[in-house]
């Protein structure tokens, strides 16, 4: 099914609209993101406020659909994404409400929440991952992988693996560089990319990883998530391999790594606005933003709140240079990106 709905939710679903008594307060989430930890994030969001958490979990792109096909019947008050390129389509597309926040305005950098009107911003980004570049230590230098450029270069012919081109988290690093590139430069980048790889693109960001540990590739891009969690596994094997693994986090004498983001937007056609604002206010709470740092191994996106996470400090260093493009800029570019696929055959 394209649309996955979280168990004990069917009856709840059904009366969304209908709705619970006019004493009891509740938020209809759709939600992306699929991390058991976020369970404590939504319960303490209850235990403090009261509000209900009524909760339906689909990917970014079904539940784009389901906003589509519901209209203005939907029952959904806020919505969790996981992808810059997917919030600005949910923008551009017009699910989202606006929202007037001064706490999210003063918390959030601009960079990364929907460009603002006078009604406010449309969604805003709760917290981020690196997409960076890992290598065998063995048989890469470090030197010729601290960029994203030199993924394409002659040099690397035959050592990279990459999910697909057309997948979410691609695509918004493929839209990052074209906004640092420009068009022209970007699709001859995507081109030696593709003349680089060691295999069709294939699998999920640990697969590459593991490529890399097993010798099918000698460099790979993921997400910094994907490793952290490989980082801190008790599983022996796993341990073995980042062993093995070199990681990069590119551009660091240029624009800085590309950041995406996971955030939120309140639903266009949202029966309970207040609760939304109260919630998406919450997630940029020092205690919610400690939750996606420790929990998902995500960096915090809100001002001010330190990370104690120990895998996220190994693989950085404690400090990185990043981008500070507007995500929403990224998003964008995501079409003409895929037509760059197209034509450069990036699978």
């Amino acid at each position: 099914m394209l649309f996955k709905k979280a168990v004990g939710l069917a009856c709840a679903l059904l009366t969304f609209s209908a709705g619970a008594s006019a004493q009891e307060q509740v938020l209809n989430l759709y939600s992306a993101r699929h991390y058991s930890t976020d369970e404590a994030l939504y319960a303490n969001f209850t235990k403090s406020t009261g509000i209900k958490i009524n909760r339906v979990d689909a990917d970014d792109a079904g539940i784009l659909a389901r906003l589509k096909a519901e209209g203005s019947a939907s029952p959904a008050d806020v919505i969790l994404l996981v992808d810059a390129a997917r919030l600005y389509k949910g923008e551009v597309d017009g699910m989202f409400r606006p929202v007037k926040s001064k706490l999210l305005e003063d918390v959030i950098p601009a960079q990364y929440r929907a460009k603002a009107t006078p009604e406010g911003a449309t969604w805003f980004g709760f917290s981020t991952r690196g997409r960076v570049i890992v290598y065998d230590k063995i048989k890469v230098k470090r030197e010729d992988v601290d960029t994203y450029e030199e993924l394409a270069d002659p040099k690397n012919k035959g050592k990279v693996c990459i999910r697909s081109g057309s997948h979410p988290y691609n695509l918004s690093l493929f839209g990052a560089v074209t906004e640092h590139l420009g068009e022209q430069k970007a699709e001859a980048w995507l081109k030696g990319m593709v003349a680089n790889l060691a295999r069709d693109p294939k699998g999920g960001d640990t697969d590459q990883i593991k490529g890399v540990g097993s010798g099918e590739c000698q460099i790979a891009v993921s997400n910094t998530y994907y490793i952290a969690r490989m980082i801190r596994s008790t599983n022996p094997e796993d341990r073995a391999l980042m062993e093995r693994v070199g990681i990069v986090f590119p551009n660091q004498a240029s624009w800085g790594t590309h950041m995406n983001i996971a955030g939120g937007a309140m639903a266009r056609h949202s029966k309970n606005p207040a609760n939304a604002v109260k919630f998406l206010e919450y997630l940029a709470s020092a205690d919610a933003q400690n939750y996606f740092a420790n929990g998902n191994n995500e960096w915090p996106v809100a001002k001010g709140v330190a990370v104690s996470n120990p895998a996220l400090k190994a693989m950085s260093g404690g400090d990185f240079k990043s981008e500070t493009i507007p995500l929403a800029a990224v998003g964008a570019n995501t079409v003409k990106v895929q037509q760059m696929l197209d034509r450069v055959g990036f699978k």
